[in-house]
């Protein structure tokens, strides 16, 4: 089959031929109609963080420990293992999968894989699984959200922000935005209360207090975000700044290690090790087949441009996600 292959970490992805994956007692086999980035995707690229080389998650310390990346997939089962009784050739599925998205064919758990929602295309089913089941863990998981909380999400235009606001809204929360210029309207658009503009007003100074802080941007210190909690507020990190050697550990370090004294609650999102159960992406398909939640996307590239794509990405001014279309069937 054809795949985009990493072959080494700082060295660009290479359309390949390797061998056509065969399924284990309890994976599918899906072709693989479309597929998504993440910044994990560059970030594995270039085997940086540095210190996640020694953490896991994939990274393995001299070389990759995989060679196709991808996290998310839509498409149809082509093959299923033989203790695998949910899923039959020919269904419509999304999912995260065990081997990378960036091929004609992934390999998937079959107790992490789900139908598609019914209302979404092949491409909008894949900007889902990873950005909506991390917004979702550090939602309702991580947060312990509840109906009538104010909730703020750092970052709201992104990929894990667009589905942080609307998952925040259909949990019955109030939330407030805090997104660039350009992107105000957009989450105003997808249910936010409030937006705030980063370049014009420090959410950490406008002395509005939440109960909830889902912080995918990490701009502002623990120690700053604090502020913008109430006394028994939750801070959620889900991101940071990049750096070579610790992003976004060293963000997230120095914030865990500065609310230890502090009486409001503090949580690390581990995406890195985010799975997303089949029980996660009912609950994802039943509130975008209810209207209360969408993928947003940005741009949509051919399979051969993948490349191109994670340079997109990359850049950092994704409004949404960032999808490929699947390889010519």
């Amino acid at each position: 089959m054809k795949a985009f292959v990493l072959r080494s970490y700082g060295s660009p992805l290479r359309m390949a031929e390797i061998d056509k994956p065969v399924p284990g007692d309890d994976e599918v086999l899906v072709r693989v109609r479309a597929t998504s980035v993440q910044p994990y995707d560059w970030h594995f690229m270039r085997g940086q963080p540095y210190i996640a080389r020694l953490m896991g998650g994939g990274l393995g310390l001299r070389e990759p420990a995989f060679a196709v990346l991808g996290a998310d997939v839509a498409g149809h089962v082509e093959a299923v293992g033989r203790n695998v009784t949910e899923f039959r050739p020919g269904d419509e599925v999304f999912a995260m999968p065990k081997q990378g998205g960036f091929a004609e064919y992934a390999l998937v758990a079959a107790a992490e894989a789900a139908p598609k929602p019914k209302n979404l295309t092949f491409e909008q089913a894949a900007a889902v699984p990873l950005a909506a089941g991390t917004a979702l863990l550090a939602l309702r998981d991580q947060g312990r959200v509840q109906p009538g909380q104010r909730v703020l999400v750092n970052g709201a235009s992104g990929g894990v922000g667009t589905f942080a606001v609307q998952l925040a809204k259909a949990f019955g929360a109030e939330v407030t935005g805090v997104c660039g210029a350009r992107n105000v309207d957009l989450v105003r658009s997808i249910g936010a209360d409030e937006v705030i503009d980063y370049a014009k007003e420090d959410f950490t100074r406008t002395g509005r207090r939440h109960d909830l802080l889902i912080d995918i941007a990490g701009s502002r210190s623990g120690t700053a975000c604090r502020r913008a909690l109430t006394r028994s507020g939750t801070h959620v990190l889900v991101g940071g700044p990049s750096s070579r050697c610790l992003q976004p550990a060293g963000h997230v370090f120095a914030t865990l290690a500065a609310s230890v004294f502090a009486a409001q609650r503090t949580v690390l999102t581990d995406v890195v090790r985010c799975t997303t159960t089949r029980r996660n992406l009912m609950t994802l398909t039943e509130l975008i087949e209810d209207g209360r939640v969408m993928p947003v996307i940005d741009r949509t590239y051919p399979f051969e441009e993948i490349p191109a794509a994670i340079a997109y990405q990359e850049a950092g001014h994704a409004t949404g996600k960032v999808v490929i279309e699947g390889p010519p069937q």
